[in-house]
């Protein structure tokens, strides 16, 4: 992570020097002046994007300690578990980490990313307490942030809505390209993830560290049972069967998603006679906690990414690459969104929005159905790593930026083909 952060902040210090040269009055408004101010802004917008992350993480927190208190992580890692234990098979059962990543894959699936943050943090944590080098990336780490930079995506919310906003004919539509290019870029976010594991070993001295009582693994007795094979397939199955309902009702079924968990998680709980108001008490008090802890991280990769882009880097290695990639249908628009995408979130977004209301694009187009689609099939993947691993304290990330960054190709590569196909 420190040639990433440092060779991402020299790259803009070298583009703006050189256009700060090149101009003919260097002065008010010249690039290393923006550069400075770029970074100033950054800084500040971090902080801000930090502390309204905490009301976020302390919410979403809060429902999942109910669901831990009530049972309902365990029995949906029991119904997963034939599938997690061959993706981290290094996780033992009924250990809290495999919970927090079925929310967060959850989450994920229903276009929650706000939801998913919150479980994505609580179950890298739960990962470090299992890695037996402190500081490194573990090979179930890499996977996971690879996972969630490529999630299968059913309900790619966002867009849907900013599509219904700018009056789109059919906001849906997004909904089976999105699902299209996310179940090819999974595949190849996990391939790469276990592939590049033997490229990129977790070296470094082992560290036996006590567990606290907080921190104890489940006793023998207490591990549950995997539910039988054919019980995880149904479930699958009728996961499967919400691809179609999706497609035809996504777009009404979405707004209900959230007030349904804060309703179901806590009747859940009182089903289960936990008391909900002290146990969500406690998960929003380690939501304040994390949100704190990862602000530094923020700060960091917010500064970097700002000052690439105020820079003039990310035009440069756009510009030239867009009109080869034209040829093979993703126009300079679109490869902007898709590099975009992998740096910020809400520069994407805001970009997306000029885009779609652009009277030459619109939002029902090629170009319109591109965007929303590769904005939706990728993850602000700097973002992901800098608050999943600064969470955790992990400094050595071995090939999870790769990883990362290949799930991004992919959906776009993805994206294109797609959306060629159904309106090219």
């Amino acid at each position: 992570m420190n040639v990433v952060f440092f060779a991402i902040i020299v790259t803009a210090f070298a583009v703006a020097g050189w256009r700060q040269v090149t101009l003919p009055l260097p002065g008010d408004g010249s690039p290393m002046e923006a550069l400075g101010l770029a970074a100033v802004k950054a800084a500040e917008g971090a902080v801000t994007l930090g502390l309204g992350l905490i009301g976020t993480m302390a919410l979403f927190l809060g429902l999942m300690k109910i669901a831990e208190a009530g049972g309902l992580m365990r029995g949906l890692a029991r119904l997963l578990r034939p599938l997690l234990h061959r993706l981290f098979p290094e996780i033992p059962p009924d250990h809290p980490a495999m919970g927090a990543m079925v929310m967060n894959v959850a989450a994920n699936v229903l276009g929650l990313s706000n939801a998913a943050t919150p479980f994505g943090v609580r179950a890298m944590q739960a990962l470090e307490r299992l890695n037996p080098r402190q500081g490194v990336a573990t090979d179930a780490m890499v996977l996971f942030l690879a996972l969630n930079t490529a999630n299968v995506t059913l309900l790619p919310t966002h867009v849907m809505a900013l599509r219904t906003a700018i009056g789109s004919h059919d906001p849906a539509a997004v909904i089976p390209t999105t699902l299209f290019a996310t179940l090819w870029s999974t595949g190849l976010a996990i391939l790469f993830a276990k592939w590049g594991a033997r490229w990129f070993p977790a070296d470094g001295p082992v560290c036996e560290r006590p567990l606290d009582a907080a921190e104890e693994e489940p006793a023998a007795e207490d591990v549950l049972p995997p539910y039988p094979v054919w019980v995880s397939g149904l479930a699958a199955a009728v996961c499967l069967s919400l691809v179609p309902l999706t497609v035809l009702w996504g777009r009404t079924l979405s707004p209900w998603i959230i007030p349904a968990m804060l309703v179901g998680i806590p009747g859940y709980g009182l089903l289960r006679r936990v008391a909900v108001y002290e146990a969500f008490v406690e998960g929003a008090k380690d939501g304040l906690a994390v949100s704190l802890r990862i602000l530094p991280y923020l700060v960091a990769i917010l500064v970097a990414v700002g000052m690439f882009r105020e820079s003039g880097a990310m035009e440069l290695l756009i510009a030239p690459l867009g009109r080869i990639t034209g040829v093979f249908g993703l126009p300079p628009e679109a490869l902007g969104m898709a590099v975009l995408r992998s740096l910020s979130g809400s520069a994407s977004f805001g970009y997306l929005a000029s885009l779609l209301k652009d009277p030459a694009i619109g939002p029902d187009g090629y170009l319109g159905m591109l965007v929303s689609t590769i904005y939706g099939s990728s993850e602000t993947t700097f973002y992901v790593l800098a608050v999943y691993f600064g969470a955790a304290g992990v400094k050595r990330i071995r090939h999870a930026l790769l990883a990362g960054l290949l799930a991004d190709l992919g959906g776009t590569v993805f994206s294109v083909v797609i959306c060629r196909w159904l309106y090219g």
